[in-house]
């Protein structure tokens, strides 16, 4: 083999092998291997073409490029803090924190060019809106409402630039000191108020007892008359029963009784009593006596 043969042998395997070289280059460029956590936004001759989701993907060599690479991994702006005026005209500083994440790439890529800036304006914007709809002891009792009304639009307010708003978070509701100690008195002012309610609640209570028991002594008392009147008007009835059997005899026999019962009542006075009575009174304690011995 000559020298030219040999010369021009080499060239060819040369050309061959930069040939196959090419053709890896080619197809090792075709081929695009996409990380999970990432999408790339393919533009050809400077517009738009597709974007790439993880895996193996396959483009147009020296036509289409992988322009931009977008993390669509959920991103936390620095928190921020913003001055808010509440509906009943008082100053209040909110530090909020935004977490996001891309979901379509193409339109961020291509509508907005500072996200997170343009994200942090939006949402102090939102959140000077929706204090100003609400009195400062709404915004304390109801920040979970607040959180959430401020997501919901600024969610609304970021869907064209492709984002998705996860979470927003309200860090603090911070006041200035004359706000506080105006704060300060009007709970103290409140606490007394419910201490004097309270107060007023336990004398209203012990009124209302005194009352029951006054009732309830009124109504023992009441009882025990009618129970007494029921016995006097039984034993009149007893009474008019044996008039009405006995006749005569049963009356003055009773009378009797009652003479006999007043003088005894006479005799066991204190000290030392003389009773003068009329002989014929004499004559009819007589009588009773001995009705009184004949009853028994």
């Amino acid at each position: 083999m000559t020298e030219d043969q040999i010369i021009g042998l080499l060239s060819s395997n040369i050309i061959y092998l930069l040939a196959a070289v090419l053709i890896v280059a080619v197809i090792l460029k075709g081929i695009k291997i996409v990380p999970q956590s990432e999408k790339y936004v393919v533009e050809r001759f400077g517009r738009l073409h597709s974007v790439l989701g993880p895996g193996i993907n396959f483009i147009v060599p020296f036509l289409d490029v992988a322009r931009h690479k977008i993390s669509i991994l959920e991103r936390q702006l620095p928190n921020a803090t913003q001055d808010a005026i509440t509906k009943d005209n008082v100053l209040v500083q909110i530090d909020t924190s935004v977490f996001y994440r891309i979901l379509e790439p193409e339109k961020t890529v291509y509508r907005i060019r500072d996200v997170d800036g343009a994200i942090a304006t939006t949402v102090a914007g939102i959140v000077r809106a929706e204090i100003g709809k609400m009195d400062l002891d709404e915004v304390q009792s109801n920040r979970a409402q607040l959180i959430e009304r401020i997501q919901e639009s600024v969610e609304t307010a970021v869907d064209d630039w492709g984002i998705e708003v996860t979470r927003a978070e309200i860090l603090d509701v911070n006041l200035d000191q004359a706000t506080r100690d105006a704060m300060l008195q009007q709970l103290n002012a409140e606490r007394a108020r419910r201490a004097q309610v309270t107060e007023a609640e336990g004398q209203k209570r012990a009124v209302e007892l005194q009352a029951d028991a006054e009732l309830y002594a009124a109504e023992q008392t009441a009882k025990a008359r009618r129970i007494q009147a029921e016995a006097e008007a039984y034993a009149t009835e007893v009474v008019a029963k044996a008039i009405q059997a006995n006749g005569l005899e049963a009356a003055q026999y009773q009378v009797a009784l009652k003479q006999v019962e007043a003088l005894n009542a006479l005799g066991k006075g204190a000290g030392s009593q003389t009773i003068v009575v009329p002989a014929n009174a004499l004559e009819a304690f007589g009588n009773a006596f001995n009705m009184l011995k004949g009853g028994k």
